[in-house]
């Protein structure tokens, strides 16, 4: 039977126990972000020594699981390396590794939907590779990722107990802590499926808020942005009548 007392009493625990998952998720997202750029930079390498190497590792991390990969990153590498780093510093980094090979994948399809033509016109322009990227290629490539990159930020956190399986003391290990001590688990390991629920319906509202703000403005700036095109391509095109000599007839 559900005891509302024994609810009450162990949530401030459990919700408490949430800024532990927080900080895993934002740090995990913040290097998957990182990892995925340097990921797709090196896969669309010409040069085969970074080209090869990328993909081969998007490859296997993307096919062995991500429990696997926490074991190996908290257990075996500090036998053979020496060093041992806490748990929530092993989990940030197997979480940003493991994700950064699907980011890469977002990075990519995001590059490789802008149309050629775009690439042709910075160059007709004379734009430098900075210009090229920060005015015209990543204005239009980032809206489409919004949408899946902010699936992957939940993802990040609601993967985030499989961080117990190293010791870390998050939600799921806290619930597990004081089941062991009442003996009681249908009410720890249901609030803290009904405390994900919430947290990630909030971050959903959000996440859509953002995509919508964001592709409102991308409109406005791409109408802007062709309107400039325009004219500069006008003023390449159009004589310069102004300098010319003119003769009469």
């Amino acid at each position: 039977m559900w005891d509302w007392d024994y609810a009450w009493s162990i949530l401030p625990e459990l919700a408490a126990s949430f800024g532990t998952a927080f900080s895993a998720m934002a740090w995990g997202f913040a290097m998957a972000c990182m990892g995925g750029l340097i990921l797709v930079a090196a896969g669309r390498s010409r040069l085969a020594v970074l080209r090869l190497p990328a993909r081969g590792l998007v490859q296997f991390i993307r096919n062995t699981p991500l429990l696997v990969q926490l074991f190996f990153l908290y257990y075996s590498l500090p036998m053979a390396i020496g060093i041992a780093p806490s748990a929530f510093v092993t989990g940030v980094v197997g979480l940003g590794l493991h994700y950064s090979t699907y980011m890469s994948e977002v990075y990519r399809a995001g590059i490789e939907g802008v149309p050629k033509g775009q690439w042709e016109a910075a160059k007709a322009l004379n734009y430098n590779g900075r210009q090229t990227w920060f005015t015209i290629i990543l204005p239009q490539a980032l809206p489409p990722m919004i949408p899946v990159m902010g699936n992957y930020l939940i993802v990040i956190f609601k993967d985030t107990p499989i961080l117990s399986a190293i010791t870390l003391v998050e939600t799921l290990l806290t619930a597990k802590n004081l089941t062991s001590v009442s003996f009681r688990f249908f009410e720890p390991y249901t609030l803290v499926g009904v405390l994900f629920l919430i947290i990630c319906v909030i971050f959903s509202f959000l996440l859509r808020r953002i995509e919508v703000r964001f592709n409102r403005h991308h409109l406005g700036s791409k109408q802007g942005a062709s309107r400039s095109f325009g004219r500069r391509k006008h003023e390449r095109t159009q004589p310069n009548v102004d300098n010319r000599e003119v003769f009469p007839g």
